[in-house]
């Protein structure tokens, strides 16, 4: 070019680079005078420098061009039309008045078609414009989209304190709740029959109570998940049977009717396996079922059909109703998100996210309907092979069998059937298996050899499971065996029997047909909790528990002081922290989102003492927030340990047990 000018050039591009360090400094000074400089910025770099360049150089054919894009690019920048003319005209004006000063004797000859550059000056600020809405547009979806994302994410975590509070109530009825005893005395005019029904409703809506609060704790987890963007976490994954997995989400479904769960017809007779996460497929089908439900209210003589079906390469589950479809237009956009053809409210997460959930197992999710007719969703998995059942099997078996080393179990089943489903799950360990045909034999069996683990049938003759497990825990078969663990064998659906097995005082319960998978791994379950919770070793032990929620306290304090714990109480950090230099403390429970001093704060100020007594007692955190930032924030402030909220009893005196 006949004119250039380094210096100009160097200014520009140290405005610019300028810019990047400028708009990252965090303070009142800098959110105040950025705009200015960036428009500043703006000018200098755009119309000032291309307009002279431009007049510079006499109108060159290559300036031309440049000052068209350089239009372009600054509507691009600076939408706003009044605030874009003055970028543009303060720089074209300031770009004639250095060229004049630069250059007094100036003399342009322009020889290029002005109509015709004006033309395409003109189509290039109507295209620029264009392309500025377009890009405004997009921005402000972009924007809506991140601010629903985040009020997603905000609601699902406050959910949390809540779900809390319901989970610790329902500890604390459960507690209340008398255990299921035969030798008690009953009120004139009623039968033990008439007590242990009442008894049984109780412990079963507790524990449907409980499911639900789990469940609900889960979706929030898979809403915060979909709103971080976080990928499917494969690790959970695990192979299962289908039809037990299908059996098991009808049977914990809230079904606001009977009449509602009569319009569900299941046939599971072509079994097949697959490797799923249980919680993500008992969602997936929750949507379904709620979906169908939904468009059926109007319509009682529908029905709904859950089929399983085998295929060579991918299996099936299919669930389709009677009722009145949906159309075309409307099956083409069902797994879009945030799409919904109902006035409903739902979790938040639809059928885009059983899409999602679907394609991370390896299958795809479908939709056939045909207005007036039918609807039906297909759930496609890749058929499991042999192999690849073998090798699962083998390390499951590899990964406990040091737990199951030299363990004696006893099988205690009226049929023969049922035991030996047991006994050859549990062949490839070195464990001693015997057999008991009813309680009373069992009670005779425990009374003449050592047993780590009875497998109990609640249904049998003589002497039922649950009779059985009162003789046991009240030591009828040897105070040695009032603690051993005891896992239920039933027919009965699991959320039917969950809450009363517990209560009855087994650990566990396993559903028949049980495949070798879920006996292992409930038996190991059970034997890694019990060596887990050695609760005799807790008894004197004092724990701090500080919370400024009193349910959140009370509830611990329950807990913990049926195991002979001293617990003193925290209404917050300050608080915390005054209790805690007395050293008198084995361990610290600490709530994060306190107010005065919050938990982090409480932690590291504990950390910092000079008492090493005070500067090294362990503390287990919890907090409705369970993203790893974080958990990572609260390790690094020097907590040991971390829960989220709500607060699982099991898991927290799991750990609290390993830290003492």
């Amino acid at each position: 070019m006949p004119y250039e000018n380094f210096a100009i050039r160097l200014t520009a591009s140290l405005l610019a680079l300028f810019s990047i360090v400028f708009v990252r400094i965090d303070t009142p000074v800098a959110r105040k005078y950025f705009p200015l400089y960036w428009h500043f910025s703006l000018i200098f770099n755009l119309p000032f420098l291309f307009t002279l360049f431009l007049l510079k150089n006499n109108f060159h054919e290559l300036w031309l061009y440049w000052e068209i894009f350089m239009i372009f690019v600054l509507i691009a920048f600076v939408p706003h039309w009044l605030m874009l003319l003055f970028d543009l005209l303060a720089g074209v004006l300031a770009a004639f008045v250095f060229s004049l000063l630069t250059t007094p004797a100036i003399r342009l000859n322009p020889d290029f078609d002005i109509p015709a550059y004006s033309t395409v000056l003109f189509f290039t600020v109507v295209a620029g414009y264009l392309f500025s809405y377009s890009n405004r547009k997009g921005q402000l979806a972009m924007e809506k989209n991140s601010a629903l994302q985040a009020l997603a994410g905000s609601i699902a975590h406050e959910m949390r304190n809540p779900l809390g509070q319901v989970k610790l109530n329902l500890e604390i009825i459960e507690q209340q709740l008398p255990v299921r005893r035969h030798d008690v005395a009953f009120p004139q005019g009623k039968t033990s029959d008439d007590l242990f029904n009442v008894l049984d409703s109780l412990y079963q809506h507790v524990a449907w109570c409980q499911i639900a609060v789990k469940r609900g704790s889960q979706i929030i987890s898979m809403i915060l998940d979909q709103v971080k963007e976080k990928p499917v976490d494969k690790g959970s994954f695990a192979y299962a049977s289908a039809s037990v997995m299908t059996r098991k989400a009808i049977n914990e479904y809230g079904f606001e009717t009977c009449e509602e769960r009569d319009k569900l017809i299941v046939d599971d007779t072509h079994d097949f396996m697959f490797r799923i996460n249980e919680t993500m497929y008992v969602f997936v089908l929750f949507n379904l079922i709620k979906n169908a439900l939904y468009f059926l209210e109007s319509r009682p003589e529908s029905r709904i059909y859950v089929t399983l079906e085998k295929g060579q390469d991918y299996n099936s589950v299919k669930v389709k109703d009677t009722g009145p479809g949906i159309s075309r237009e409307n099956v083409e956009k069902l797994f879009d998100p945030y799409f919904t053809a109902s006035r409903k409210g739902g979790t938040g997460l639809g059928l885009s996210y059983c899409q999602r959930v679907m394609h991370a197992f390896d299958g795809d999710i479908t939709c056939d309907s045909v207005e007036g007719q039918y609807t039906e969703f297909v759930l496609t998995f890749p058929a499991v092979t042999q192999g690849e059942l073998l090798i699962s099997r083998e390390r499951l078996i590899a990964e406990n069998r040091a737990l199951f080393d030299k363990k004696r179990i006893l099988v205690v089943d009226d049929k023969e059937h049922d035991r030996k489903v047991v006994r050859e799950a549990l062949q490839p360990f070195a464990v001693v298996l015997d057999e008991a045909g009813d309680g009373k034999s069992a009670l005779g069996k425990l009374e003449m050899a050592h047993f780590d683990l009875v497998v109990m049938n609640l249904s049998m003759p003589v002497l039922n499971g649950y009779e059985a497990t009162e003789m046991i825990r009240i030591g009828k078969a040897g105070e040695e065996y009032s603690t051993i663990p005891i896992v239920a064998y039933t027919e009965q659906p699991y959320g039917v029997v969950q809450g009363v097995v517990k209560k009855a005082g087994m650990q566990d319960v396993m559903t028949k047909p049980c495949s070798d998978y879920d006996i292992i791994r409930t038996i190991a379950a059970v034997f890694n909790e019990d060596q887990s919770i050695a609760l005799h070793r807790l008894q004197g032990r004092k724990i701090l528990v500080a919370d400024d929620s009193a349910i959140n306290r009370t509830v611990i304090v329950r807990l913990l002081e049926r195991y002979g714990i001293e617990v003193e109480e925290a209404l917050n950090g300050k608080d915390a922290l005054r209790k805690s230099e007395t050293g008198m403390f084995d361990l610290v429970l600490m709530d994060i989102g306190m107010p005065v001093v919050d938990g982090l704060q409480a932690t590291r100020q504990l950390r910092q003492s000079k008492n090493p007594e005070v500067s090294t007692i362990p503390v287990i955190g919890f907090s409705g927030e369970s993203d790893e930032e974080m958990i990572k924030t609260a390790l690094q402030a020097g907590m040991n340990d971390y829960l989220v909220k709500p607060v699982d009893m099991r898991q927290l005196l799991q750990k609290i047990t390993a830290y003492l």
